[in-house]
């Protein structure tokens, strides 16, 4: 995997899934943006997924 390819993956993720989320904009009411930012971060299988994209960014920045 290159920095591009990554980027990419989370660009397309976020753009999908977590611009126009439903679950996240209601969250967001009733918790604050902090509370729905948990919520994606611990409990959100495309968080996870973000999260790993995230993790594999550091190991090419790491390589450098």
């Amino acid at each position: 995997m290159n920095k591009n390819t990554v980027i990419k993956d989370i660009d397309e993720l976020t753009d999908i899934y977590c611009n126009d989320c439903p679950i996240k904009g209601d969250l967001r009411k009733k918790r604050g943006k902090s509370g729905a930012h948990k919520f994606c971060i611990e409990q959100c299988t495309v968080g996870e997924q973000l999260q790993f994209l995230g993790q594999e960014l550091l190991k090419i920045y790491e390589k450098r």
